[in-house]
């Protein structure tokens, strides 16, 4: 498990298991799934990979749990309300994608190093593929969506789904209300139950860190990722991410004075450069070439990893 570190622009920390691999993974021509997949297996870890509308995602299962093969292709925890734990391992074209979103990625790996060496609890972690849309793709197109009907067919409908995305820099978590902000005006129905979802998946987050007294926590809109995809299939998901402090008061401050930018974040209008200087930094770094390792900071890194095998608690 990575050691705590002060320092910042060097690769030191990417020595440790399972990081050894990240600079190679943020590579302009690098082979993500296959470089993930070397890593999954190399790691031993129970995994399958299950391809959905040609996008492949990569599951980690607990050690004793049945494989898909030897249970008969029956989804693991069928019925039941396991822990999902969600990061997607695309990236823009001309990014890095080192904080987006390649080191949630490897967090994951190492919290599943832990979870894994207790041989119980409920868990299931899965690396997603395609939350980066392009221009004229609906959330339809996301991998999450298809990725979620899938789930509600193997009976996984009530599965505690955390979805994790651009979790290194800075350490004030952010936990995500966006979905509270569409969820509001909607009209459908069925609603209630995903709103009713997502209220017990961020008040056991806020527990979490009570419980390791993490008191940088924020709740917050965020930009969309996977959680788009999930709620738009109907199922609820909980973003978490991280800023830097300074960053997050300012946010904070800003959404005080200016509660219009909310609705300007969730429909992606944030367009102009004078409305884009109000965005976090970290943000703006993102999808694009300033999402450097630079901007990491691994002196939290365990923060996130604890918080992540806390919630399986």
């Amino acid at each position: 498990m990575i050691k705590n570190s002060k320092k910042n622009n060097t690769e030191e920390w990417a020595n440790d298991c399972p990081y050894d691999r990240y600079f190679d993974f943020i590579k302009p021509k690098a082979d993500r799934y296959a470089i993930l997949l070397e890593r999954v297996k190399t790691l031993g870890f129970n995994s399958a990979v299950i391809t959905i509308n040609g996008n492949n995602h990569i599951f980690i299962f607990p050690p004793r749990q049945k494989s898909l093969r030897a249970s008969g292709g029956v989804f693991p925890f069928k019925g039941q309300e396991p822990y999902l734990f969600s990061a997607h391992y695309d990236r823009v074209p001309g990014s890095s994608g080192a904080n987006d979103n390649s080191i949630a990625v490897f967090h994951l790996l190492n919290a599943a190093l832990t979870l894994s060496r207790r041989m119980s609890g409920k868990w299931i972690i899965v690396f997603t593929d395609k939350e980066e849309i392009q221009p004229g793709e609906s959330l339809e197109n996301q991998g999450a969506f298809s990725l979620a009907l899938k789930l509600k067919t193997w009976g996984l409908e009530k599965a505690k789904i955390f979805n994790f995305d651009a979790c290194g820099t800075g350490d004030v978590f952010i936990i995500s209300t966006t979905t509270d902000h569409i969820l509001k005006s909607s009209s459908n129905p069925g609603i209630t139950n995903v709103r009713s979802a997502i209220g017990r998946l961020r008040d056991h987050a806020l527990a979490t860190a009570d419980r390791l007294r993490f008191g940088n926590v924020l709740l917050a809109p965020t930009p969309f990722s996977d959680d788009a995809g999930f709620l738009r299939a109907g199922l609820a998901a909980q973003t978490i991410t991280m800023l830097p402090e300074e960053e997050a008061k300012k946010y904070e401050t800003l959404l005080r004075s200016r509660p219009d930018f909310i609705d300007m974040i969730i429909s992606g209008e944030v367009n102009t450069p004078l409305e884009k200087r109000k965005l976090p930094e970290t943000w703006r770094a993102m999808n694009n070439s300033s999402d450097t390792p630079s901007r990491l900071t691994p002196q939290y890194f365990q923060q996130v990893v604890k918080f992540m095998i806390e919630l399986v608690s």
